[in-house]
């Protein structure tokens, strides 16, 4: 009899060690998504703001002194103060108002730059929303819920706006890119440091400059991977086969006030690795000659002090996404199965 109770207790120890381990992996993964939840507002609300500022631009600039220029005004202010509970309707009423301003009314670079903030602002909803249905997915479990895992935490919540349309109208041109993220041995990224051939030079005799990496627009006829390679060899001089190119495995949309003109363009990045090298510029295009003015290889580090000097590095999150990009070429096999990834 004695051995059957010892074997019930350890039976029932093992339950219950079992139920620990489990509560705590869950409750640990909950905090992960609640901050990943926090961060997605965050972000939310500073794509929201800058949405704002340019609302108030906008009313400037398409209206002036006028009733309708201080009504946008007024509700790019009150979108930006409304408390959390009446954000939505506020933010409503300014898209309903942008929704009304005539684009040929507005510099093209004020087309381009509301039409920027608005594709991060569907972007950034898109990301939180997203948070919000993993983060209820799991504290909505019954387990989760009898065990009080989520604590006191209160529910996330959707945030749900209109989204605008495309502010196309035949000033806004369409453009499909490759991308490379080329990297060495190492896991650094190539990057370009370019600048707008259009943009008038500073005092310093400088335009302002970026960096971003290997690519340019698919051409007629071509497939992204296609495209892919004949950036790669163009704007670099290596040549590689299209099946030593990943991808694509992340997708960038954006809208681009460039030499002059402004394109919607939906970027697709590959991933490959080299050994490092210098690159040639000799099957550069003339405009590409005149765009990209150096190059450095670089490293998470390497782009979060880029960042921290203030240099526009493209795309937003290629610091976050560089161990992911090494991760992946080193795993070739498990690409054609990744979801496609939405990045900024």
């Amino acid at each position: 009899m004695t051995w059957v109770v010892v074997t019930v207790l350890i039976v029932v120890l093992a339950i219950l060690l079992l139920v620990g381990a489990w509560a705590y992996q869950t409750a640990h993964r909950l905090d992960r998504l609640h901050v990943r939840y926090d961060l997605s507002w965050q972000a939310l609300d500073g794509a929201l703001a800058r949405r704002a500022v340019v609302a108030r631009a906008v009313a400037v600039d398409a209206y002036g002194a006028g009733p309708e220029g201080r009504r946008l005004a007024s509700l790019a202010d009150a979108a930006e103060k409304a408390p959390r509970s009446a954000r939505e309707a506020a933010e409503n009423q300014l898209s309903a108002a942008l929704a009304l301003v005539d684009p040929v009314s507005l510099p093209t670079a004020l087309v381009a730059e509301l039409a920027d903030a608005e594709a991060r602002v569907t972007l950034a909803r898109r990301f939180h929303n997203d948070a919000v249905r993993d983060t209820l997915a799991l504290r909505e479990r019954a387990a989760v819920r009898l065990l009080r895992l989520g604590g006191t935490a209160a529910l996330p919540t959707y945030f749900e706006i209109a989204e605008q349309p495309d502010r196309d109208v035949g000033l806004v041109s369409r453009r499909t890119s490759a991308r490379v993220v080329l990297l060495d041995e190492e896991g650094a990224v190539l990057l370009f440091c370019g600048s707008d051939p259009a943009h008038p030079e500073t005092a310093d005799g400088q335009a302002p400059r970026w960096w971003f990496t290997v690519g340019g627009a698919v051409q007629p006829g071509e497939t992204l991977a296609e495209a892919a390679v004949r950036e790669l060899a163009e704007e670099t001089g290596l040549r590689v086969s299209q099946d030593e190119m990943i991808g694509p495995v992340w997708r960038r949309d954006a809208v681009i006030d460039f030499n002059g003109s402004v394109i919607r363009s939906q970027e697709m990045f590959f991933v490959h690795r080299t050994r490092r090298f210098e690159p040639l510029a000799t099957g550069r295009t003339a405009l590409e000659r005149r765009y990209i003015h150096s190059h450095r290889w670089c490293d998470e580090t390497m782009i979060d002090e880029l960042v921290a000097k203030g240099e526009t590095v493209y795309p937003l999150q290629l610091g976050e996404l560089l161990s992911e990009a090494n991760t992946v070429v080193d795993a070739p096999g498990v690409e054609p199965r990744r979801q496609l990834q939405s990045i900024r």
